[in-house]
């Protein structure tokens, strides 16, 4: 199995999750949403994703099929995002600000899509009012927020349940432990982070990136 097929589902949905998490290192599903979520941790999650301006940490990923990537996760926003993956994994995920980007190095394939139709504009916009379109889903730990975002209009973009542990050194209180997406196919992928660093110094420079479609082009 090639890689590239390895992990169609981040390529297609960029990393999109549903599911929540048990502190601090293990992301479990979650059931079915059984109540209205409570405005207090929502607008908590909505003053966390406002706070952070830069984010750099470790990721491990894991595919429906139980297929494990690592790597290391660097966030500026508005709208910069890098999944620099491990050494020999010939996949890079970029977002510039505008475009989000999957370049697969083994083939010399590039996609792009606007950061906006991906899940990880949650992420990525401070400006996002994510009361609009996300809710607080149930995680069994009161220790633990999750919150489920998906755009009902556009179901093609995914589902994505952001995971945070309340820790009041965090921005605004809360530590991202990471994500569930499940695409339109209901193809999950996991997130988990760690060594997570927030509001520290990041060039842009950190969000170009080697076109492999021209040797002498690059971004």
């Amino acid at each position: 199995m090639t890689w590239r097929i390895r992990i169609s589902v981040t390529a297609r949905f960029v990393l999109a999750l549903a599911a929540a998490v048990t502190l601090p290192a293990a992301i479990t599903p979650v059931a079915v949403l059984a109540a209205p979520a409570p405005s207090g941790d929502l607008a908590l999650v909505q003053q966390s994703l406002r706070a952070t301006s830069s984010m750099t940490a470790d990721f491990s990923q894991t595919d429906r099929n139980g297929k494990v990537l690592t790597g290391t996760l660097t966030l500026k926003k508005p709208g910069k995002i890098r999944f620099q993956y491990q050494q020999g994994v010939p996949l890079l995920i970029v977002g510039d600000g505008k475009n989000l980007y999957f370049i697969d190095y083994s083939v010399a394939q590039v996609q792009r899509w606007p950061v906006g139709n991906s899940p990880l504009g949650v992420l990525i916009n401070p400006n996002k009012d994510i009361s609009r379109f996300a809710h607080i889903a149930p995680s069994g730990d009161p220790r633990i927020v999750s919150v489920e975002a998906s755009d009902p209009n556009h179901p093609e973009y995914g589902r994505i349940t952001l995971v945070f542990a309340r820790d009041a050194a965090a921005p605004g209180g809360l530590m991202l432990q990471g994500w569930v997406t499940l695409d339109a196919q209901n193809n999950r992928t996991t997130i988990k982070l760690s060594n997570q660093k927030f509001d520290v110094p990041v060039s842009d420079n950190s969000f170009r990136w080697n076109d492999p479609r021209k040797k002498t082009h690059g971004r």
